[in-house]
């Protein structure tokens, strides 16, 4: 089964009583009420999930502005969201997923097989008529144990700076941040605009339809092949902070490829006046790299 669950099969689970552990992780960029949000309406039994506090360590130029946490922080806050060995586990949140996708992420590359995301996530199943509830939800403490540290390789293994520097040599590197930030056009949070040398801008928006479901397998499919991508061709993913470009991993199992994550992503690299920033259109048309930084 790939990275997602529909509502009417979720609805299905919960109403046969099948245990599943419901998380929502509303957070959007710029939006610091998620809380308040979910408290008004959220999935029947979900635990609200703070992306900034819980799926990061605290913000660090060198690591970026949602750097991976420990493994073993990790694991103790998957405990307290009630998640134990065998479980399965579906985040969503109100934006497409965008947030979400950082959380089934991190489950996957801790060896956590039976995470999903909501396809469409709160809206879908508001569009379809189905019971909230208000108010937060504590879970009973869990009991998982995650086969591996994925801050140190995992199951989506995550790469770094140095690697994501050589990566379009040998494979093909994909921002999914917005194209007018790719370009160098418009930059509102990191000290320089512009991206990686050599990566191709693929915005993460795209992956989705206008209700927020991700496209169907075979139109992600001829998405990613227009970029030059096949099982012969390596795949690595960056986005502003590591959060969005999770969501490009996803697409891509769903489109049948496996995609490697850069965590630190622009926020670490624009923060290090050593590595050189590109602009323009493409790796062809870009205009020369630059070092230093530039106001905002």
């Amino acid at each position: 089964m790939g990275p997602l669950i529909d509502v009417p099969a979720l609805n299905a689970r919960l109403a046969a009583g099948q245990h599943t552990v419901l998380l929502d992780v509303r957070w959007v960029l710029g939006d610091p009420n998620g809380r308040e949000q979910y408290l008004d309406g959220h999935l029947p039994g979900a635990v609200f999930v703070d992306l900034a506090t819980e799926l990061a360590a605290p913000a660090d130029p060198s690591r970026g502005r949602h750097p991976l946490p420990s493994a073993a922080d990790f694991q103790e806050t998957a405990r307290r969201w009630g998640i134990s060995n065998g479980d399965t586990v579906v985040a969503y949140d109100n934006n497409g997923n965008m947030a979400a996708a950082r959380l089934w992420w991190m489950l996957r590359n801790a060896g956590f097989r039976e995470a999903y995301l909501l396809d469409g996530g709160l809206a879908a199943w508001r569009a379809a008529g189905l019971q909230e509830d208000t108010g937060p939800v504590e879970a009973a403490v869990g009991n998982v144990s995650f086969e591996v540290p994925f801050d140190g390789g995992g199951r989506m293994p995550p790469i770094d700076a140095a690697a994501a520097a050589g990566w379009p040599a040998s494979g093909i590197l994909l921002d999914a941040r917005a194209g007018e930030r790719y370009r160098g056009e418009f930059e509102p949070i990191d000290p320089r605009a512009g991206h990686i040398p050599g990566a191709l801008s693929a915005p993460t928006t795209e992956n989705v339809d206008g209700d927020g479901r991700f496209l169907p397998p075979d139109l992600l499919q001829s998405r990613f092949e227009s970029l030059g991508i096949s099982h012969d061709v390596p795949v690595a993913v960056y986005c502003g902070s590591g959060v969005t470009a999770a969501h490009e991993v996803a697409a891509l199992e769903i489109a049948g490829f496996r995609a490697a994550l850069y965590p630190g992503s622009f926020s670490e690299w624009s923060n290090n006046p050593e590595l050189p920033v590109a602009a323009g259109g493409g790796p062809i048309g870009d205009a020369a790299a630059r070092g230093g930084s530039v106001a905002l």
